[in-house]
């Protein structure tokens, strides 16, 4: 059984993982954060060691350090509470991912409506800079300078990709690029950047102070470490949780005393996949289920035909009409959705639209057109009753 841990949200000397880290190489510190098997908290799931050290491997005298705190999907509210709480050893984070790759300014990418963080956010860099954790010659380490900012996003759910936050960040419309090439070879103003996302950075000064062994006993081979969830809906403990990856969904609804008829449990917020009681003893892991972090729990009071409705017209409203694929697909789901409501869906409509969604799982330029068909493909698989009767029951709405 996967264990409850507290690690994100333990207690933290400011400045001692950083002196760590300037004891050893920039070599070093990113060779420990790949020997950890660190990956992105964001979603994505890519090795951090790995991203780190493409962005050291190209020459540039400028280069820089993005944390992502644009959480923007549904049913996802664990990175406010890391900032709020856990300030100084995000931005720390921050700190000892510029000395490994040689970076020398840093942005906090904020999700436009927190913007009530900033002043506590800026409070908290001065602080830092008062006690050389930030600022020029950091921890009295001459030529280690590096400062951090924060820009406010815009509202935009697409700005989540580290490509179209860059081209945001760079006041541009937030539109994801063509990649090749990557931000750790040229991302914000064509320099190298990396961009992690905060419970990402929370886990690095850990990893310098504790080593990559220590960090590779929680979890599994593949998915080594904890993970934060944001849960909500149908049960009687809500909020935001840290266990090892592998926990199965039945342990975890266990523990947030879910209820007893729970129908589904929506894994990774409305891009994320539908688990119902044939899959609650799957483990929720990159190799498993994957999830950025959003568990959203649904009893049998709830029209799982209204959620996916729901979901899908977010993603209408919340595609950045870049790309044909993602445009052209959102509409044509939700209207597909919509025949269902009007009497006039049938088992060929359902079969038409998975035959959309493999279209904009293969053709769409990013991830969020990528990852739009996730949820309409596993309700539609697991409540297709549902949906040809057009729902009924209470409507959920995020």
């Amino acid at each position: 059984m996967a264990r409850k841990i507290d690690v994100v949200f333990s207690d933290f000397q400011p400045g001692s993982a950083l002196r760590a880290a300037l004891g050893m190489t920039p070599t070093s510190v990113i060779e420990l954060v790949t020997k950890s098997k660190l990956r992105g908290r964001g979603g994505a799931g890519f090795p951090t060691g790995l991203k780190w050290d493409a962005a050291r491997s190209h020459r540039s005298d400028d280069k820089f350090i993005i944390c992502n705190a644009d959480e923007g999907e549904p049913g996802t509210f664990k990175d406010k509470n890391i900032l709020e709480k856990q300030t100084a050893k995000v931005i720390e984070g921050m700190a000892i991912g510029a000395y490994a790759i040689g970076a020398s300014k840093g942005f906090i990418y904020l999700r436009g409506e927190y913007k009530y963080l900033v002043k506590d956010l800026m409070k908290k860099i001065e602080e830092l800079k008062s006690q050389n954790l930030i600022g020029k010659d950091i921890c009295r380490e001459k030529g280690f300078c590096f400062d951090v900012d924060i820009k406010l996003g815009s509202g935009s759910y697409v700005c989540g990709e580290e490509t179209a936050l860059i081209e945001s960040l760079e006041s541009k419309r937030g539109e994801p690029r063509n990649k090749p090439p990557y931000p750790a070879e040229a991302g914000y103003l064509g320099q190298p950047t990396v961009v992690n996302n905060v419970e990402t950075l929370s886990f690095i000064p850990h990893i310098l102070l504790n080593g990559a062994e220590w960090f590779q006993q929680f979890g599994t081979e593949k998915s080594t470490g904890s993970k934060l969830f944001s849960v909500s809906g149908d049960c009687r403990k809500p909020g935001i949780y840290e266990f090892e990856f592998g926990i199965t969904i039945r342990e975890l609804l266990k523990e947030i005393d879910a209820d007893p008829d729970t129908k589904a449990v929506q894994i990774g917020g409305a891009s994320g996949f539908c688990a119902c009681s044939d899959d609650f003893d799957k483990p929720i892991c990159f190799e498993g289920i994957p999830t950025g972090g959003s568990i959203i729990v649904f009893n049998k009071s709830r029209s799982m035909f209204m959620v996916l409705k729901n979901f899908v017209e977010f993603f209408q409203e919340e595609s950045c009409g870049q790309c044909v694929p993602c445009r052209e697909g959102c509409s044509r789901m939700l209207e597909g959705i919509e025949k269902f409501e009007q009497g006039r869906g049938s088992s060929k409509t359902i079969n038409d639209l998975l035959e959309l969604s493999t279209t904009m799982s293969l053709a769409s330029k990013c991830g969020f057109g990528q990852s739009v068909p996730n949820s309409f493909r596993t309700i539609a698989s697991k409540f297709k009753d549902e949906i040809l009767s057009a729902g009924g029951g209470e409507v959920w709405r995020s």
